[in-house]
Parts: structure tokens; C-alpha cells; sequence
């Protein structure tokens, strides 16, 4: 009995994947911006207001915006030069750069539809304008490659999975399955936004190589217990600038 048990909680974990991969390649579609078929639940109407809604709690969890005009003023000139010479502009996005008052957070991130955040930990650090052009550049990317929208469908499709298979006691396994292929997912979305912060520098006239600095950056600042890569949602340092010396190849030739 337990062995015929067995064969129908495995039947119904199969029925239960093959509903949620049938739903989930529904919605795929190819990103006009990058080429990359993705799986997409929200329209860019919805990614904007799902940033608008976000973008003041973001803010108040870093301390708010800098008070500092002078350096929001330097935060947009590069931001929108960026977004002007680039596909960024033909987007229906809406493209607002915020400089947070959070002195110890080295980060930058993007919300859904625009909304673009640099703490002033890790603006202080920079060295130049094509620096910053680099960390901007990388958010655009993300934004561009609706890496948010793909996250939340695809967590939309492990959840329904992890629901149905709790049912018969296998919830464990798709989560772990889950936890995994998110992760490995989300390495790839920092290589590709690194990728097209490239091209986005090239096009404004910013000097790419410049990023390779915000890598080292980035590794001073994590030290050196920082989290192994296939534990992290992001790569490396040293895999990114080598990826990073590959894309200013591909675009400098192509230029």
C-alpha cells in the first residue's frame, strides 16, 4: 500500500508541475529590449505603479533622500544622459533617479518601471561620473530587462507549486528546487544588467572600463567573508568583471 502510496503522491506532483509549467510558458514573450524570451504576468503600466506605490517606502527604510541638491542634481545630469542616448528613451518607462541618505548601505537598486536608488554609502565612494554612469547604467538595465516582473512570475510559479505539492507532503522538494533556480536566476539578471550598463555608457560617451572600479568597490565593501556565489542572487565580483571586459569588447568593436 505504501509503495502504491507512493506512486500517486509522484503522479500528482507531476500533474501539479506540468499545470504550473503550462501557466507559466503562457505567458512568455520576448522582451522588445533585450531579445530574451521571459515569462511576464505584468504590463508596463502595472511595473510603473507597482514603482511609483514602492518608491517612498524604499526611501524611508534608507533614511530618506540626501539632503544634499547639489549631489541629486549630479545623480540626475548622469541618469538621464543615460536614458537620453540610449533605448532607455523609447521605453514607456518613467525614469526617476533618488539619491537616499543611507551613509552606511553601499547598494543601488531599481523597483519595477523607473524607479532608480543609489545610497549616498556607496555615491560617496565613487571616484568619477562614469563610475556613477556605471552604477545608473546597471539599474536601467534591470529595469529594461523587467528582471523584477520576471521574479515575481516566476515566484508566482514555484508558490503554486510549493502549495500543491504541500498537499502531499513534497512541499520540501519544490521549494528547494524553487530556491535554487531563483537564485541561479538571479546571478544571470546582474550579468546581463552589468552587460547592458555597458552598452548604456558607450552610447552616453562614458568611459566603460570605469566599471570594473565600482566592481572592486563593491568587493572591498562586501570583505572577505562575503557569501559564497551559488548561495547569492549575485555573481562574483571577479566573474562579473571579466564578464564586463567581455561586453566592452562586443560594443567597442561594434561602435
Amino acid at each position: 500500500m505504501r509503495r502504491g502510496n507512493f506512486k500517486v503522491r509522484i503522479f500528482i506532483f507531476i500533474a501539479i508541475a506540468a499545470f504550473a509549467y503550462l501557466r507559466k510558458c503562457s505567458q512568455e514573450e520576448i522582451n522588445p529590449y533585450t531579445g530574451k524570451k521571459q515569462a511576464i504576468s505584468l504590463s508596463p503600466e502595472e511595473e510603473i505603479a507597482i514603482g511609483l506605490q514602492s518608491a517612498p517606502g524604499m526611501a524611508q527604510q534608507h533614511g530618506g533622500l540626501y539632503p544634499n541638491n547639489q549631489y541629486q542634481a549630479i545623480v540626475d545630469q548622469v541618469g538621464n544622459k543615460l536614458v537620453n542616448s540610449s533605448i532607455a528613451k523609447k521605453t514607456p518607462y518613467q525614469y526617476e533617479f533618488h539619491l537616499l541618505a543611507d551613509e552606511n548601505t553601499i547598494n543601488a537598486f531599481a523597483l519595477p518601471g523607473g524607479q532608480i536608488f543609489i545610497t549616498y554609502a556607496l555615491f560617496s565612494k565613487l571616484e568619477n561620473e562614469d563610475q556613477l554612469a556605471g552604477v545608473l547604467g546597471h539599474e536601467i538595465g534591470h529595469v529594461l530587462g523587467k528582471h523584477s516582473n520576471e521574479r515575481i512570475t516566476n515566484s508566482k510559479y514555484w508558490q503554486t507549486l510549493i502549495m500543491g505539492s504541500s498537499a502531499i507532503d513534497m512541499g520540501g522538494v519544490a521549494q528547494q528546487m524553487g530556491q535554487g533556480q531563483l537564485l541561479k536566476n538571479g546571478r544571470g539578471d546582474e550579468l546581463e544588467s552589468d552587460e547592458l550598463g555597458v552598452k548604456f555608457m558607450i552610447d552616453a560617451g562614458y568611459n566603460p572600463v570605469e566599471m570594473i572600479g565600482v566592481m572592486e568597490i563593491l568587493k572591498a565593501a562586501a570583505g572577505p567573508n562575503r557569501v559564497p556565489e551559488f548561495q547569492s542572487t549575485h555573481p562574483d565580483p571577479e566573474n562579473r568583471i571579466e564578464k564586463i571586459q567581455e561586453a566592452i569588447k562586443k560594443y567597442k568593436n561594434a561602435s
